[in-house]
């Protein structure tokens, strides 16, 4: 069954791919079928460089489980980060969701 489910972010970053490192600006989060991965659904992150046309692109395709382990890792570093090194609403925002992930 296709979910249909996406969460579009405008982001910015970097990303290589085969062209090499690319402006990224927007991204695609969606749990749907894999191209690649050998399951039944995925959770599929595509990082973006739109201006560059359709093939400017790298995409992942993630076990549900790897999902969540790189979503609590990216949230731990987040909330871990030494003090003023990231804004503070980032680092505070990070806690917050590891504690009610925790709670």
């Amino acid at each position: 069954m296709c979910t249909y489910l996406t969460e579009r972010v405008a982001i910015t970053a970097r990303a290589k791919g085969t062209p090499g490192w690319l402006k990224v600006t927007d991204a695609s989060v969606y749990f749907d079928h894999p191209a690649e991965l050998p399951a039944e659904h995925s959770l599929n992150i595509d990082l973006l460089a739109p201006e560059k046309g359709p093939s400017a692109r790298v995409a992942v395709e993630l076990d549900p489980a790897a999902a969540l382990g790189l979503a609590r890792a990216v949230l731990e570093m987040l909330a871990s980060a030494p003090q003023g090194l990231l804004p503070d609403d980032v680092a505070a925002a990070a806690r917050a969701h590891l504690a009610g992930a925790m709670g």
